[in-house]
């Protein structure tokens, strides 16, 4: 509600009263990812991506700001056969100097069933 205010030596105010409105319930603010998305894919995905971050630390033995400029993205691989999608994360890794096929063999694994997100997430 908005009112005006004028004192005899000042210009007009307007001033703003907050008025009594009671907060929604909590279960009507779902994100719009969890509904265009299903929660459990959503979830998995966050998962995988975890499993990935501690397996890149393990891989290049050293901190996180340490890794090379590196990104590994499940869409893309979603997109590929088999055979590319190994291509690809070889190319991805061919710094690492460690043994790379228990990691690449572990994600191809864990993203099998995941399905490509397209729309908000994807920029």
């Amino acid at each position: 509600v908005a009112a005006m205010a004028s004192e005899p030596s000042t210009q007009a105010r307007v001033m703003f009263q907050a008025t009594d409105k009671t907060e929604e319930p909590s279960h009507r603010k779902l994100g719009k990812l969890t509904v265009k998305y299903n929660r459990k894919d959503l979830q998995r995905r966050l998962d995988i991506e975890e499993w990935i971050d501690g397996q890149l630390h393990l891989l290049f033995d050293c901190e996180e700001e340490e890794i090379p400029e590196l990104e590994i993205d499940i869409d893309e691989l979603l997109e590929l056969s088999d055979e590319g999608q190994r291509t690809r994360l070889l190319e991805l890794l061919q710094e690492c100097g460690k043994p790379k096929e228990d990691f690449i063999n572990g994600l191809l694994y864990r993203i099998k069933g995941l399905r490509k997100m397209s729309g908000p997430l994807k920029k």
